[in-house]
């Protein structure tokens, strides 16, 4: 899939030392639990992978078109986890801290929703994050999603006190 300034394309073994470096940045995995190791990173790569084989979508890895530059990910995933609003797919995307503040994730994750509602025919999709995590929510808001404070969630992969337990969702219904 392509974009104006981006390619949206299967995961490719050179993906895997840049990958590898977001997934370990501070900056970048501020709103996670846990940055990866180069080994949890290559097995989040393989996991991507396999899933756009057998799927046709998923979170594809995002390249700066004209430079083959690989920045991140964005697309399609299910929330495999138990809460009020699942099973429902989400929009999401990851970013290397070089490609911030340059629309990518809107343009990226605009064209995974255009995708959600014409090829898979979805009625909604969600997306999810940490309150504190404000960059993600305008992404969020760009894309026409909406909040409700009564859809907040604890996520449930992440144990009780831990700060980053408490989710915002939002929700893009099928124009």
């Amino acid at each position: 899939m392509r974009t104006e300034r981006l390619v949206m394309r299967q995961w490719q073994d050179s993906d895997r030392e840049p990958f590898a470096a977001l997934t370990a940045d501070p900056q970048v995995m501020e709103h996670f639990p846990n940055r990866l190791s180069r080994a949890q990173s290559d097995a989040f790569v393989d996991r991507m992978a396999a899933a756009l084989d057998r799927n046709g979508y998923g979170l594809w890895a995002l390249e700066v078109a004209g430079t083959g530059a690989f920045i991140g990910f964005a697309g399609l995933q299910r929330a495999t986890f138990e809460a009020p609003f699942t099973p429902d797919m989400e929009v999401g995307w990851r970013l290397a801290r070089s490609a911030w503040g340059h629309g990518y994730a809107t343009e990226a994750a605009r064209a995974a929703v255009r995708y959600a509602f014409t090829e898979l025919d979805l009625a909604e999709l969600v997306s999810f994050t940490v309150p504190a995590n404000v960059r993600s929510q305008a992404v969020m808001r760009r894309l026409g999603m909406t909040h409700d404070e009564a859809d907040d969630f604890d996520h449930p992969r992440i144990p009780p006190g831990h700060p980053l337990r408490r989710h915002v969702l939002y929700r893009l219904r099928r124009p």
